[in-house]
């Protein structure tokens, strides 16, 4: 059996598995795991975890945080979008840890911030890029499997991640932030949301309702006692979801991927001014 189908198999028997070509693959239920200076790369190095990092706008932000130092922990469903980004990330001389798993599997969130817990001790950064992208649909026509599977996959898994990830970021502080991303393409300019757009609207609205409180939470807290949470609007992409949205949009009208997640870094405060950009077509 190949490496990616045993770890494909070893999420299936509920058991995650850490590919990380430049570290030691430790099979699960290892009694002795390392700590985070025994790890190579480690030690004196921030890291980041990115969900939704196969492709799109979370793989060009996980290239991005790995080209300024960090060591980032890549988790998406996709292996080969996962093994691709790691071969950028290797090609500069960066470093990546690779989780291929789902992120409706309560179980798999649980062993993957363990981890980072086991080998790092810490998170000085979450960026949280996922997100379904259903068929547009009137209100009155959104297929009960569409809605499961947002409320699973957005709204539940953030709410399920959050509340592991936090003592990891605050295990960071100082300077540890939770980053969020707003899409601004479902409303209109008067900021009602857009026809046959109810279900992913209403999925991103849950999904920063949750984080737009937790930012609420901690806002007036010590750095030392809260990480931050910053909620980005990215200009629109050329993604899969842009592509399912708006079929056959010119690309001078999209923002490059790589270029958003400059934008973002500087929002994060990781740059001091806004890569050049194209002007949008909404």
């Amino acid at each position: 059996m190949g490496e990616a189908a045993d770890r494909c198999l070893g999420l299936a028997l509920g058991a995650l598995r850490w590919h990380g070509r430049n570290m030691s693959l430790l099979p699960p239920n290892t009694a002795a795991q390392p700590t985070p200076a025994s790890v190579p790369g480690a030690p004196g190095k921030r890291i980041a975890l990115v969900t939704g990092a196969s492709r799109g706008f979370g793989f060009a932000l996980a290239e991005a945080l790995a080209r300024r130092g960090f060591h980032v922990v890549a988790v998406a469903r996709t292996v080969g979008g996962l093994e691709a980004l790691d071969d950028r990330i290797r090609g500069f001389g960066g470093s990546a840890t690779l989780a291929p798993l789902d992120v409706t599997h309560d179980e798999a969130l649980r062993t993957l911030c363990r981890g980072i817990f086991d080998r790092w001790g810490k998170l000085d950064l979450w960026a949280h890029t996922i997100m379904q992208a259903p068929p547009l649909s009137p209100a009155g026509h959104i297929p009960l499997k569409d809605w499961d599977r947002l409320v699973a996959s957005v709204i539940r898994a953030t709410g399920v991640l959050i509340p592991m990830v936090e003592p990891l970021l605050r295990a960071a502080l100082p300077g540890a932030t939770a980053l969020f991303f707003d899409d601004p393409s479902i409303r209109n300019p008067n900021g009602a949301v857009r026809p046959y757009f109810g279900a992913y609207a209403a999925a991103k609205a849950a999904q920063l309702a949750l984080a737009t409180a937790w930012a609420a939470e901690t806002r007036n807290l010590a750095p030392t006692r809260a990480p931050r949470v910053i909620i980005h609007s990215p200009l629109p992409m050329p993604t899969a979801t842009r592509a399912r949205f708006a079929p056959g949009q010119a690309a001078d009208q999209l923002s490059p991927c790589a270029v958003e997640a400059e934008r973002a870094l500087v929002a994060l405060g990781f740059m001091s001014k806004a890569p050049e950009r194209p002007d949008q077509a909404v």
